[in-house]
């Protein structure tokens, strides 16, 4: 299948799926629950990543899910800011920017650019992006469950992961 005909597939999978979402939700009282939703700004933010993320999928352009991951990504960030006036989460929030980054370049491989390298890259950044998330959180005391030291253990274990990675993908391949 090439890969216009699976971005179109996967489009056309996203449009009936909230079809029949938005149908079941008319005909169930208790789904009604799930679409309505008080709106907020930082929706915007979120369906401009989603608009990005439709229009890369109607252009056959697969790589176009990392800017929309992006965007969309922030846009939940300032939404749970909105909704819990944590403004201070910001000093260590920015570290899930790369896990969107991760999340974008493994649905730029499920569309089927480069499938096999874009997941491995994206499973990469993501658990960076979780790992200095975690630390920063900590660092900033708002994870109490690490204790003092988990900061400095968890960027520890980060770098040797890099580090680990880094050794794995400069070994000379030996294959017949």
């Amino acid at each position: 299948m090439s890969r216009q005909s699976r971005t179109q597939l996967v489009l056309g999978i996203l449009l009936v799926a909230v079809g029949v979402f938005y149908f079941l939700a008319q005909q169930m009282p208790a789904l009604r629950v799930w679409t309505q939703f008080e709106f907020q700004w930082p929706f915007y933010v979120i369906g401009a990543g989603i608009l990005i993320l439709l229009i890369g999928l109607m252009t056959g352009a697969p790589s176009m899910a990392i800017p929309a991951c992006i965007v969309a990504g922030i846009g939940a960030m300032l939404y749970y800011q909105n909704r819990t006036g944590d403004w201070g989460s910001w000093s260590f929030a920015w570290t899930l920017i790369p896990g969107f980054v991760g999340i974008g370049v493994i649905l730029t491989g499920l569309l089927g650019e480069n499938t096999r390298q874009n997941l491995a890259h994206g499973l990469n950044l993501v658990v960076i992006s979780a790992a200095l998330f975690l630390a920063f959180a900590a660092l900033f005391h708002q994870l109490s469950f690490l204790g003092p030291y988990g900061p400095a253990v968890l960027l520890v274990l980060l770098g040797l992961y890099v580090i680990g990675r880094g050794l794995m993908r400069g070994r000379p391949s030996t294959g017949g």
